[in-house]
């Protein structure tokens, strides 16, 4: 590869481009990537495509040069040459920070993209609900993503449940980042253990845990619910100074002094601490913005969204609020906020640079069934258990059966499914021989010989004639996927069965959200703009019984939703509102049927979390994502 390197001023910004031929491969290019507002102009010719990385250069002028034919990819930024303009969010609530947060997170990851910034970081609240669905969405827009929690760190132990420093809680926030794999599985741990072992109003993690869990974490002092903000506020600075280098011992270089001016009165004499420790202690400032929205808009219909959680009206005084600058800036303008701190802002893409998560997604992590003696794996008890189940459906069967048996099991063994259909299996056979009726099996599971041999399913594929690959294609690798019904009164006894084989450290029910549909979040604003109940039901009801349907494809249908839209009154204040929060998390439940069975314990590949209601616990992944981490769920269905 050939690379040239070569400087150009564009608007007033100079850069160094560096060109690398790269043998006629063409790239792709987004003109938002640079960050400018229009692309400079790529000239044609006969040469191959060069690729065009943009680094900053400040003080290098070249002439244009038109021989190339230039592919720009975008800015790469690097800490010895930053633009004034480099900044990246490192704090952050999505709507997964439920019913305080209200970015999508798609939405979130799109608009750091536009902005320019290099990556972007998911911090909600105490847990990691929308972590992957947040690393897909930073792929898929071009930037890094950064994976983290705002965390609750309870003031003394975890286990301790009792009220603390005027927090009924008795804990306080702390930002901590994924910097790497390790970083990862600390953090999934730790955030489990502040639900199974420390859940006090919040999910609580202590010192203890910041300890045991540190390595490969970086760590920022937080907003002003954060240990270091109360002790220089409450405390005074030698208790600030104690506290910063007991977090200093805990993170070494990777402990952060969080600085944000959101036009909070308390801030002041915050900030001025922090400075203070920055100076005497040199601990980097790091600045955010820790929005909760993602434009500068949207400050009223999140309002709403803060009224929704605390079952208030928007007319209630002395209640929750936040500022109005809590949106998803742009670099300018959080330069603008912090003329005086540039370095803080830098500091910014420091810790970007320093996070480097890879994630793996696709290898299956199934668990071990226990193999009974004489056999010498899954594949030879699986052949054995599918034979002795021809023999028992078939009184005769010919050399065709026979056949579709034997490529049936040989798919799945290259496959590496037997321990799949063995657990299967084993679950089915417990449930019939304590008295739990199962059903016959339904969905493309039926087409399978092996599935009928082994009584998972009681439809015969030969007499109807279905199809093994609509089950298993060995084409598109991917787990198999058997929907199993059992009797609502026996479920309980089976997935107590299941924990007790597999370990209870192993097995976890699943979460899923709720989330605020037309009709619901129409209801849900209407109640916190205080409008007469029969009112908002009447306009709710507007919306078409459609499946899946938008405000925006109701607004689109019904000429007097679309009336209600253009307007400026309280009617359009609903509209509005409403569709900003439409489709937003508002709760998390126990999944009705599913279940994950781990290899090993369920903390070393996705986070736990505890119902507050009743205590059950379940992982923070949703079924779909558990899967995507390649873990086995089980479809147990009433």
């Amino acid at each position: 590869m050939i690379t040239i390197n070569h400087n150009i001023l564009f608007q007033g910004l100079t850069f160094n481009l560096k060109l690398a031929k790269l043998n006629g491969v063409t790239l792709s290019f987004r003109a938002g990537d640079i960050g400018l507002a229009d692309p400079p102009n790529c000239l044609s010719s006969s040469h191959s495509p060069f690729a065009c990385h943009l680094y900053e250069a400040p003080g290098f002028i070249v002439p244009s040069f038109s021989s190339f034919n230039l592919l720009l990819l975008g800015i790469s930024h690097r800490k010895n040459r930053m633009s004034t303009a480099g900044f990246v969010h490192l704090h952050g609530h999505s709507e997964y920070s439920l019913l305080d947060g209200g970015c999508h997170v798609k939405k979130m990851a799109e608009r750091a993209a536009e902005h320019g910034m290099p990556a972007l970081a998911l911090t909600d609240h105490g847990n990691l609900f929308g972590a992957i669905q947040h690393y897909n969405a930073c792929k898929d827009a071009g930037i890094k993503p950064i994976i983290g929690c705002e965390a609750y760190v309870a003031v003394e132990s975890r286990h301790l449940r009792q009220a603390s420093h005027g927090n009924p809680s008795g804990s306080h926030h702390l930002v901590l980042l994924a910097k790497n794999a390790t970083g990862y599985k600390n953090l999934t741990k730790m955030i489990s253990l502040g639900y199974t072992e420390g859940y006090y109003y919040n999910p609580r993690v202590d010192k203890e845990l910041l300890r045991q869990y540190g390595e490969g974490l970086i760590c920022m002092s937080a907003c002003i619910g954060g240990e270091l903000p109360y002790m220089i506020e409450r405390e005074g600075m030698p208790a600030a100074e104690a506290t910063a280098r007991e977090f200093l011992d805990i993170f070494g270089d990777d402990y952060y002094l969080e600085i944000q001016r959101h036009d909070i009165d308390r801030e002041g004499k915050i900030n001025d601490g922090l400075v203070k420790l920055h100076q005497k202690l040199d601990i980097p400032l790091a600045a955010t913005n820790d929005f909760h929205f993602l434009n500068a808009d949207d400050h009223k219909a999140h309002d709403a969204l803060l009224c929704i959680q605390t079952g208030k009206t928007v007319a209630t005084e002395n209640r929750l609020c936040y500022p109005d600058g809590l949106y998803m800036k742009s670099s300018e303008e959080m330069y603008a906020l912090f003329p005086d701190m540039a370095h803080a802002l830098e500091t910014t893409l420091a810790i970007a640079e320093k996070c480097e998560l890879n994630l793996e997604f696709g290898e299956m992590k199934l668990p071990n069934f226990p193999i009974p003696a004489g056999f010498a794996n899954d594949a030879d008890y699986l052949v054995h258990l599918a034979n002795e189940g021809l023999e028992r459906r078939y009184e005769r069967f010919d050399d065709e059966i026979r056949q579709r048996l034997d490529y049936e099991l040989d798919l799945i063994t290259k496959m590496d499914f037997s321990g799949y259909f063995l657990i299967v299996w084993d679950c089915i056979h417990f449930a019939r021989q304590n008295g739990i009726t199962v059903g016959p099996g339904r969905g493309s599971a039926a087409g399978s010989l092996v599935a009928y041999c082994l009584s998972i399913t009681d439809t015969d594929p030969i007499k109807h004639g279905l199809l093994f690959e609509r089950f298993l294609n060995p084409e598109r690798i991917s787990m198999p996927d058997i929907d199993i019904d059992f009797a609502d009164t026996g479920r309980d006894r089976l997935i107590r069965y299941v924990t007790e084989k597999y370990g209870e450290r192993n097995v976890s029910q699943v979460i899923t959200f709720g989330t605020m549909g037309a009709k619901a979040v129409i209801r849900d604003v209407g109640r916190v703009l205080d409008m007469p109940f029969a009112e908002v039901d009447r306009i709710a009801k507007l919306v078409p019984n459609e499946l899946k349907i938008t405000l925006d494809d109701a607004i689109g249908k019904v000429p007097e939703l679309k009336q209600m839209a253009d307007a400026t009154d309280e009617k359009g204040q609903l509209v509005e509102y409403a569709r900003k929060l439409e489709g937003l998390a508002r709760h998390a439940s126990v999944h009705a049927c599913a279940i994950i069975i781990a290899p090993s314990d369920i903390t070393d590949f996705v986070p736990l979390y505890r119902a507050p209601k009743d205590g059950r616990i379940t992982t923070q992944f949703d079924g779909p994502t558990c899967e995507d981490m390649g873990l086995l769920k089980m479809d147990f269905l009433g």
